[in-house]
């Protein structure tokens, strides 16, 4: 027993870095299609928002087909449908058929990221001690392979058609060796009525999602997701704008934000290990939030990049703790907890920037960072004034 959940363990992991190497591969295509397409940047965007929106539109259908199939199975098929589509982003020459075929794509990817968080909380109940930061930081060092590997394939020599073949050659290869490993449902069903729901309450009721405890959860993630949002599409902006750093080095806020909370991600199981969930949100929640004052307020360049490395380590193990407590809520399984959790996190992310879009608008944009701040420091407090209880 204890051997299969360690080969389980190790397969869960792969399949997050498979996850993260799906879709930041897509990020260096992105200019091949633009103009392979003829499509000005208003048209891009309404494509890149059906990716998204193929995503967010298939997390609750993922919950359902992992609740009646299992985990296992959904991830094996969503997984090979993204690797799949990933080379005909590079082939498809008809803005309509690429729409088609981006929101297909971000319909696996967004049923793989939610089929993989609920196998990989029942791989962490069963092993009895934290994985879950571990898991998000490997999908993190997935999107910075990802988005680095089609261009050294190309630099190789490759066309980009070959290369992306190449990484969808190498994802699916790395599925099916470990399919075998993952827990099957029977495993998964036993390790739910253990952790999640009694063997009376098996048969769940339709509107479980509704329960307070799975919508406090997903709230919490929307906050925290939509300061991930902020980063990736504002923080170049920000640096270039408000910090008159040059256009052209204005990403390194990103970099430093993505480095720091991968570090950390990778060594959050040992840090939640020694410290109590609640306290990991809390004083994460308010180290990123100080990040944000500090890069806002700061009239020094560095001072602001030491401002998005505060954010990125703060903010970094945030997301795996409410996972994990998903994973555990009573009367709620996690193959319908983590669906929902997932959904609203990810709308934080991707409608997010929005938002923020017209906050800086109508005010500015120092004021759309600060109002993260401010809702990073509301999940400070209600998270660690809340009385965790099951159901």
């Amino acid at each position: 027993m204890k051997e299969q959940i360690t080969k389980a363990r190790k397969a869960t992991k792969s399949i997050f870095l498979v996850c993260g190497l799906g879709i930041s591969s897509w990020a260096p295509m992105v200019p091949y299609a633009k103009e392979r397409l003829g499509l000005n940047n208003a048209d891009l965007g309404l494509l890149l928002l059906l990716l998204g929106g193929g995503a967010i539109s298939m997390m609750p259908v993922s919950g359902i087909l992992a609740h009646r199939y299992g985990t296992r199975i959904v991830i094996r098929y969503a997984a090979l449908i993204m690797a799949l589509t990933l080379p005909l982003l590079l082939l498809i020459s008809s803005p309509v058929w690429m729409g088609l075929a981006l929101f297909i794509f971000g319909s696996a990817v967004g049923v793989v990221d939610v089929a993989m968080n609920s196998h990989g909380v029942q791989v962490q109940n069963a092993s009895d001690k934290p994985i879950m930061s571990a898991l998000h930081g490997l999908f993190s060092v997935g999107g910075l392979f990802g988005s680095l590997g089609l261009g050294f394939l190309m630099k190789a020599g490759l066309s980009p058609v070959t290369a992306a073949i190449c990484i969808a050659v190498l994802l699916v290869g790395i599925v099916f060796w470990n399919y075998r490993f993952l827990l099957d449902d029977r495993k998964e069903k036993e390790l739910i009525r253990q952790f999640s729901v009694s063997a009376k309450d098996q048969n769940v009721k339709s509107f479980s999602w509704l329960k307070a405890s799975v919508l406090f959860l997903g709230l919490m993630c929307f906050s925290s997701f939509l300061s991930e949002g902020a980063m990736l599409d504002w923080s170049a902006v920000f640096l270039s704008e408000n910090k008159g750093v040059n256009p052209e080095l204005a990403g390194v806020g990103y970099a430093c934000f993505s480095v720091a909370m991968a570090i950390m991600r990778l060594l959050g199981d040992g840090i939640v290990s020694r410290l109590a969930g609640k306290t990991v949100v809390t004083v994460g929640a308010i180290i990123a939030a100080s990040g944000l004052f500090l890069a806002v307020f700061s009239p020094w360049v560095f001072a602001s990049l030491l401002g998005f490395v505060l954010l990125g380590i703060g903010a970094a193990n945030i997301v795996p703790v409410f996972f994990s407590e998903g994973g555990r809520l009573k009367d709620v399984p996690a193959t319908i907890a983590i669906p929902v959790i997932s959904t609203m996190g990810y709308a934080g992310q991707l409608a997010g920037p929005a938002l923020l879009g017209f906050i800086a608008y109508h005010f500015s944009l120092n004021a759309a960072f600060l109002f993260i701040a401010g809702l990073l420091l509301m999940v400070a407090i209600t998270y660690g004034l809340r009385k965790q209880k099951a159901g």
